[in-house]
């Protein structure tokens, strides 16, 4: 394919850029990489050794990574919609030639552990519950109106604790879609689903949201956090739906050809045979945490549960058994393509690769490269910003689990029952901070949680001109959820 000017120089910018990452990590090798070591005493290096060796610059391949995301729809969309893929590559591959070199088995350690332990059962996940949604069809004749879409931005809300937020957004943003297919004004629509009901909807179980669930798995019963973030999740919920209504009456006021409101009375459901596979999605994901199952080594330090790849057998199952037994005439109703699952796929797969370093620099605490900014957090107004702020880019599951432990101090993890029971006033608010902010703040960005890049693909396919990452952010998150941030902060966190 022939490039254009414009394109050149951008790759030959990406090209620079990652020529830098390889020279600076390679430098590595000379004075970090563990060259005298046998083999076995390489074999017992850790992920926290490792964590603490590299500089920060080491996640230079994922700034560039976001960058391409951020720029690239914006300047070069024709370009980016085909080659995205080979992008994601690049920054992967950008970051793993020099890291493989410099770091040896350590090194094939932390990429065996990040996508067989982390992004296998992330995309087997965001899979099953894509495929099993897009076989429920909620038709009929649906106005989106004010009042309807504020109706199904609630519903939607309610429902993300339950089957989580990627269950939720999958089963209700195709019916909000088709509401709405009249309107010419309707990109705020679609971004405060994502606020709500891609994110805030998920705060009440560990079902919810994966930070939450990471909770469960390290000791905070199961319904402590519906307790905690009720009230958080009230006053969230009311300031974005009050907003929101504001704002679609606006640009409702300024629709033409508005159609007559049947709502309600021709209302139909096919393929509810998919909420039995669904329940077993979240079945399944119970059974994960909820079960011990013995462990097996795979390669150095990297273990696997068998719960986890039954877990992930089941999820497939549940998926499979959605696309047999759903006809074909309701996914062409649901307009369901592939492609916003391959687009997760594709750019995830280049995400988790550089978030190695960030991830292990935050995961040893102060005696990484961040430990100024570790040590800072002390309250939890900073417990809340700082979590959050991480979450909104990195992945807020592993980045919870920082500031968990950080929380904890040196009190061991099977007392955490006992202190959120007891009234451990100081680690309750901590911990309610640092859940707040893990999942309230995933909606700051597209990358902030799963589900708010499957949102966005489905909103173009349908024609949608959904804003770029820089503009989904300046526009949007910032001016609107800063603000109501700040409020929880005055409210819950001083």
């Amino acid at each position: 394919m022939k490039l254009s000017i414009k394109h050149s120089k951008l790759l030959f910018f990406l090209l620079f850029v990652a020529t830098i990452s390889l020279l600076s990590i390679s430098a590595l090798a000379h004075d970090h990489a563990p060259q005298e070591q046998h083999h076995e005493e390489i074999h017992a290096s850790n992920h926290t050794e490792l964590g603490q060796r590299l500089p920060l610059w080491s996640a230079i391949p994922f700034a560039g990574i976001l960058l391409s995301i951020a720029i690239f729809p914006l300047v070069a969309p024709h370009f980016w919609h085909k080659q995205f893929p080979k992008i994601s590559a690049f920054w992967a591959i950008a970051f793993a030639v020099p890291f493989l070199f410099a770091f040896k088995f350590e090194a094939i350690q932390s990429i065996v552990h990040i996508y067989l332990i982390d992004y296998i059962p992330f995309i087997i996940l965001l899979w099953s519950l894509y495929t099993v949604s897009g076989g429920i069809f909620i038709g009929g004749s649906l106005r989106g109106s004010p009042k309807v879409n504020f109706i199904l931005l609630l519903i939607g809300t309610l429902l993300a604790s339950w089957i989580g937020t990627t269950g939720a957004a999958m089963v209700m943003i195709r019916p909000l879609l088709r509401a709405n297919s009249w309107r010419r004004n309707k990109v705020h629509i679609i971004i405060f689903f994502i606020f709500l009901v891609a994110n805030v909807g998920g705060s009440l179980t560990p079902l919810g949201d994966p930070p939450l669930f990471l909770g469960f798995l390290h000791g905070v019963p199961f319904f402590w956090v519906t307790k905690a973030l009720l009230p958080h999740m009230i006053l969230v919920v009311v300031l974005l739906l009050g907003i929101f209504v504001a704002v679609d009456n606006y640009w409702f006021k300024k629709e033409e050809n508005v159609p007559v409101d049947n709502t309600g009375s021709s209302i139909k459901i096919e393929g509810l045979h998919n909420l039995l596979m669904l329940l077993g999605v979240m079945a399944g994901v119970l059974f994960s945490g909820s079960v011990k199952l013995p462990e097996f080594h795979v390669i150095g330090h990297v273990t696997m549960a068998w719960q986890n790849i039954a877990r992930d057998l089941f999820l497939i199952l549940m998926g499979l058994l959605s696309l047999k037994f759903t006809t074909k005439a309701i996914r062409e109703k649901n307009e369901f393509s592939w492609f916003p699952i391959q687009e997760v796929a594709y750019l995830f797969a280049g995400i988790f690769m550089t978030i190695i370093p960030a991830l292990a620099i935050l995961q040893v605490g102060s005696d990484g490269a961040l430990a100024g900014l570790i040590e800072f957090v002390s309250t939890p107004l900073r417990y809340f910003w700082v979590t959050g702020g991480l979450s909104s880019f990195l992945d807020n599951a592993p980045t919870y689990l920082v500031f968990f432990n950080t929380a904890l101090g040196s009190i061991n993890e099977s007392e955490v029952p006992g202190m959120l029971a007891g009234g451990n006033i100081d680690f309750i608010i901590k911990l309610t901070a640092i859940s707040a902010g893990a999942v309230f703040m995933g909606a700051m960005t597209y990358i902030g949680n799963a589900p708010n890049f499957m949102v966005k693909s489905i909103a173009e396919e349908a024609g949608i001109p959904m804003p770029s990452f820089f503009g989904y952010m300046l526009k949007y998150s910032l001016p609107i959820l800063v603000p109501v941030f700040v409020i929880v902060t005055l409210v819950f966190f001083l």
